[in-house]
């Protein structure tokens, strides 16, 4: 099995991802795909990226031996420390790689959405930087919750443009982002957040994010001179596990982990696992694994992880679970607070939520596997969760 298996032509892995799109998107889509295809392959491009990776992002980031809770909890357990990349998450790493994109294309402006702001952090970041206008949208609620992520935006002259139907969350933050991006075709790039979207999004984002899971796996082999047993990674969309699994997924032995949240429980519109309770389905102009009511209508979807809090996964997300190899999980918000302080007091490292939930399945995995080892995406780190989590008046 390839460690990098790509769509078909029309954007499907199997039978999810393609492009359900009105046929003037599906003309600029096609031409972002044409160009991408062209540049990636340049020395030039490749160059340009791997400099700002290593001399601006700060790559590569560490795998670090979690001591204090691999003796606490049995397993020997290493974090892939992406919570230490500028902006303070992987976004960063897909950020830049489609802003430079944009860049070669003669774009004015990138256009995104973001829910817990790491990805609106991330494209502000890579805007300023490549010199281009930026507007991000952001669900009310989200900026009640992430008003640190929110200030670092707006100081680096990012556009904050509030989202207040529906949920106020990142679905309509997407929605909202995707008919901007319509009116501005001509002009805009669309710098999605995650491994979600019509063809060609899902396969650009994830080949910026590959660099993780390249690096983990080199880093891993030269501390332990073998691979890990299993890895893990959460789930929203899919970015970042995605970028860890491809390092691996050719390893037939290392078990694989996607971790979904549970939320609040199983009742629909508690939890934002899609791969598990999720019906075959369209949003956003893909098929994927969706949240749906009875009627086959989008249903809300929660997570206390903003960055979670989507009611679709990235199609190959899909089908990874369809051909089995990779195991989805669910964690709930309870779990998810417990790691977020059990690895900020035992090792020292804030996580942010979203990589709570990581650590928090991989911490089930090393009690139940005390001979095993397992390496965790540290996906970000939690500076913008603090005040939230303490005004929550949840105990440590």
């Amino acid at each position: 099995m390839a460690n990098n298996m790509l769509p078909d032509k029309n954007g499907f892995y199997g039978n999810y991802g393609g492009q359900f799109i009105p046929d003037n998107l599906k003309c600029e889509l096609n031409k972002i795909t044409e160009e991408f295809l062209k540049l990636k392959n340049t020395p030039e491009f490749e160059h340009e990226f791997l400099y700002l990776l290593q001399h601006y992002v700060g790559r590569p980031t560490s795998v670090y031996y979690a001591k204090n809770l691999s003796q606490k909890y049995g397993a020997q357990i290493y974090l892939k420390r992406e919570d230490l990349n500028h902006t303070g998450a992987h976004k960063i790493n897909h950020s830049l790689g489609q802003a430079l994109l944009a860049k070669k294309m003669g774009k004015k402006k990138l256009i995104a959405e973001t829910g817990a702001g790491q990805h609106g952090v991330a494209i502000a970041t890579s805007a300023a930087l490549m010199g281009l206008e930026c507007d991000i949208y952001m669900g009310e609620v989200d900026i009640a919750k992430e008003t640190p992520n929110v200030d670092k935006m707006r100081v680096l002259g990012a556009n904050i443009v509030p989202v207040s139907k529906g949920q106020k969350t990142l679905k309509e933050a997407v929605d909202e982002a995707l008919g901007a991006y319509m009116r501005e075709l001509e002009t805009a790039f669309y710098a999605i957040g995650s491994v979600v979207g019509p063809h060609p999004f899902p396969m650009i984002v994830e080949y910026f994010q590959t660099v993780i899971g390249k690096e983990a796996r080199e880093q891993i082999l030269e501390l332990t001179n073998k691979l890990p047993d299993a890895i893990v990674a959460c789930v929203g969309g899919g970015s970042n596990s995605l970028g860890l699994f491809n390092g691996f997924i050719a390893d037939e032995d290392v078990k694989i982990y996607g971790v979904e949240p549970l939320g609040k429980g199983e009742v629909l519109g508690s939890n934002a696992a899609s791969m598990t309770y999720g019906k075959d389905g369209i949003i956003h102009g893909f098929k994927c694994k969706l949240l749906q009511d009875e009627n086959g209508n989008v249903a809300d979807a929660y997570s206390v992880a903003s960055g979670l809090d989507y009611p679709g996964i990235g199609p190959k997300h899909c089908y990874l679970k369809e051909i089995n190899r990779v195991n989805y999980v669910a964690v709930d918000d309870k779990e998810a607070l417990e790691a977020f302080f059990e690895l900020s007091k035992t090792e020292g490292i804030i996580p942010a939520l979203e990589s709570s939930h990581a650590v928090a399945y991989g911490l089930k995995y090393a009690k139940l596997n005390p001979e095993k080892s397992i390496l965790i995406n540290l996906s970000g780190r939690g500076d913008k969760d603090i005040a939230y989590v303490l005004a929550s008046g949840v105990k440590s």
